[in-house]
């Protein structure tokens, strides 16, 4: 359409007009970038499509127009030629010798546009020998037909570029290598690699524990057991210390290079649950492994960038299978090493995480990869079921991690040698603590990795009055518990020192810790989200997370940087479990209880604000320094939101009746250009009292006036309350500004019926086309 604008708009108005335009608009109405482009745009034509400038070559050849140069093969820079492409960037960077036949009478340089330089080599510097032209799928652009090249320096056109080699007219983009695995990189996993920084310190057997289990699996590695199988499983219930038996087996395997790749799952820390990167992460880390490997999924990202979005068997057959078909794997050390997946019961979605073991299985049934592949999770259902099919049950071994008794002296070393660097660093007496106190701890403990784990953290809690005095806290509760619990349920045990930890804690700090947790499950897994959202500096955030790094550690100098991190997802489960948490609890009253607070907050703010660049809050609100108010104002949109959607919780018709009252249009149009959160409209609608839903969340015909749309779309309020917002796919919804039209389209995505536009504006769209494709 634009196109045909410009064809049938005669330039020989067009050339005029623009020249008017820019000569006679005095300058200081217009901004400079604008008169910038139109005196370009009027050099533009004046160059290539006034009729009365031709292009005359050197040798007096008959006038061609200037777009229709012939093809010739390029002509291989000279030496002198590199040598400036070289030079410092003390002279203009050279760009493109001329592509068209320079005209016999220079045009003149436009008013306030910076002329090009011509630098002319002399003949004794070109190379003798002509060198062919590289193989490329674009043709070339032909040199100009004088005898001597002339190279041309453009001060703008290669600013700052990078990667690029320049032949004569033909382009060598070389800025692409290693872009390929750069691009991977980012549809992978890194934080749940091994070695990486955000797992650090990574949870590891103590020295001179679990010998037993990593002799097995390394063993099974090296082909030196009689598990012949090229899978083993190893499932236990959670704190019993697989991940640390994964993590060991990682490292003594790395020593011996017999590695392939490694991940680490985790649904409570963020970048380490997305089934769509789990691939993807195994393939980066072969690719950093075996060089020739790297290169050809490099080439292949870089020629289908597409390829790491695929569906998992496609990611798999095209990341894996077919680039280890062209690798020679013996010779590559990559026959018969490991590939190490924990914590698969965390990876997001059920489906997902059977739908990778059967392709696993599918493959080392086939042989179609080279790898043995140890896998860790919870013996949950799902996956139990997919391991015992009769598919994938011969090809998978398995082992059993159990909360067993029998590891009790594996735990004595731990506590005896945790005790000893205490003593160390605090100068306590070689009788501290005592024997009887071990064994009690121990016994306590009853085999579970995870509450010895966290009763050392504990312990170790700066933010206390110190080592001896938090010992006595885990004795006192020890000996209270003791008589509360049964010997068989170890668990229950864990549930009262997480009481024990959010107990500790002062309640006015309490309720923000608790509001942090929240925010972090519901909303975004980022400190900066959580931050924004609940009004804290990111000193405010820090000592308020140091309260439970018993169980969390907050990394990072500032909000932009910083992670959260839990030690163990059992953390998480137990605040959001109202059975085992009881009134710590973070969902059921707690989440309804910061529901209704938000509502209240969301109707103050849109009665009281005109619209995104004067938001209003409620009378005594504070902003830590940096903070924007439409950035706090969209985070706590996007939180309710959020609140609205989580499962079981249902609004109440109290809520309800104040939502279907909130003004849509207004709580919209207030978040500008900060608010997209994608709402799944199924789970917040089912959230909603019946009678209630139709006035909320509704399907039905577009009511914009003009939208051509005979869909249904999804329509937020009733009334004059009444908008329709983003649409997401087929999805939901999107929580952002929906005022106005966008490219002639309504909000929802259709077009918009409109009459035949004046001429000014197809002029306005000529000039807006030509402003995005001219160079």
């Amino acid at each position: 359409m634009y196109v045909l604008n410009l064809i049938g708009f005669p330039l020989r108005l067009l050339l005029p007009l623009l020249a008017s335009y820019c000569e006679h608009r005095p300058p200081h109405t217009m901004p400079r970038r604008a008169r910038n482009f139109f005196i370009k745009l009027t050099y533009f034509f004046k160059q290539f499509f006034d009729p009365s400038r031709r292009a005359v070559d050197s040798n007096g050849a008959a006038p061609q127009p200037c777009m229709s140069a012939p093809k010739q093969p390029p002509i291989p820079l000279s030496t002198h030629a590199t040598a400036l492409l070289s030079q410092p960037a003390t002279t203009a960077p050279p760009s493109l010798p001329l592509v068209l036949p320079a005209p016999t009478t220079p045009a003149p340089a436009p008013r306030d546009v910076e002329p090009t330089i011509i630098a002319p080599i002399s003949a004794s510097s070109r190379s003798p020998a002509p060198v062919p032209p590289p193989t490329s799928t674009s043709d070339s652009l032909p040199p100009t037909p004088s005898s001597q090249p002339r190279h041309f320096y453009a001060r703008e056109m290669f600013h700052n570029a990078q990667g690029i080699i320049i032949s004569n007219s033909q382009f060598i983009d070389a800025s692409h290598a290693g872009s390929g695995l750069e691009r991977l990189l980012k549809f992978s996993m890194p934080d749940a690699f091994h070695d990486s920084g955000a797992r650090y310190p990574p949870p590891k057997c103590h020295l001179g524990t679990r010998n037993e289990y990593i002799d097995l699996i390394t063993n099974w590695a090296l082909e030196k057991s009689n598990r012949k199988e090229p899978i083993l499983w190893m499932h236990g219930p959670f704190g019993v210390g697989k991940s640390a038996v994964a993590q060991s087996c990682a490292e003594a395997l790395e020593s011996i290079d017999k590695l392939a790749a490694t991940l680490f799952f985790s649904r409570s820390n963020g970048d380490r649950d997305d089934p769509r990167r789990v691939f993807t992460s195994i393939a980066y880390q072969i690719a950093t492994k075996c060089p020739s490997f790297g290169e050809i999924i490099s080439r292949r990202m870089t020629e289908h960038p597409a390829l790491a979005t695929k569906s998992l068997s496609k990611q798999f057959e095209d990341l894996l299978v077919q680039p280890l078909g062209q690798v020679d794997i013996p010779g590559s050390g990559l026959e018969g090493c490991v590939v190490i997946i924990d914590g698969l019961d965390e990876c997001r979605g059920t489906a997902e995480q059977c739908e990778m073991i059967k392709i696993i299985a599918a493959s080392v049934d086939k042989h179609t990869t080279p790898f043995r592949w140890f896998i860790t999770s919870r013996p949950e259902d799902p996956i139990v079921r997919t391991m015992n099919s009769s598919t994938i049950s011969p090809v998978c071994s398995r082992v059993e991690l159990p909360v067993s008794r029998a590891i009790d002296h594996e735990i004595l070393v731990y506590l005896t040698d945790e005790f000893k660097l205490i003593r160390k660093d605090h100068g306590f007496p070689e009788s501290w603590p005592s024997e009887e106190v071990l064994a009690l701890l121990v016994e306590r403990g009853a085999g579970l990795w995870i509450y010895v784990g966290t009763i050392v953290r504990f312990i170790k809690d700066e933010n206390s009055l110190g080592p001896e005095d938090q010992l006595r806290i885990v004795l006192e509760f020890a000996k209270d518990v003791s008589g509360k619990i049964g010997p068989d349920n170890p668990l229950a045990e864990m549930d009262f020192f997480y009481t024990l930890i959010m107990q500790r804690v002062p309640p006015k700090v309490r309720t923000t810790v608790q509001k942090i947790l929240l925010v972090h499950s519901v909303l975004s897994d980022d400190p900066s989200y959580v931050a924004t959202a609940l009004r804290l500096s990111a000193d405010q955030l820090r000592r308020a997370c140091s309260s439970i790094q018993s169980v969390m550690e907050l990394q990072g100098s500032d909000l932009n940087s910083m992670e959260i991190q839990f030690y163990h997802t059992s953390f998480l489960d137990f605040m959001k479990d109202p059975q085992r948490s009881k009134d710590l609890c973070i969902y059921s009253d707690f989440l309804i209880r910061c529901r209704r607070e938000l509502l209240v907050w969301l109707h103050e703010v849109c009665s009281r604000s005109t619209d995104s660049e004067h938001i209003v809050f409620p009378l005594g609100t504070v902003l830590p320094e940096g903070l924007s108010s439409a950035n706090h104002y969209a985070n706590v949109v996007a939180w309710f939101w959020g609140l609205c959607e989580v499962p079981e919780h249902p609004l109440d018709s109290q809520t309800a009746t104040s939502l279907a009252e909130l003004p849509f249009k207004k709580m919209l149009g207030l978040l500008g250009d900060h608010g997209e959160l994608g709402i799944y409209d199924g789970q917040a609608r089912d959230n909603l009292p019946a009678e209630f839903r139709d006035k909320i969340i509704r399907e039905g015909r577009c009511p914009i006036p003009g939208c051509m749309n005979t869909g249904k779309v999804w329509i937020l309020g009733h009334g004059e309350n009444e908008t329709v917002p983003r649409q997401w796919e087929t999805l939901g919804f999107e929580l952002e500004n929906n005022q106005g039209l966008r490219n002639g389209k309504c909000i929802c995505g259709a077009q918009i019926r409109r009459g035949r536009r004046p001429i000014s504006a197809r002029i306005a769209r000529v000039a807006q086309f030509l402003l995005n494709t001219l160079p």
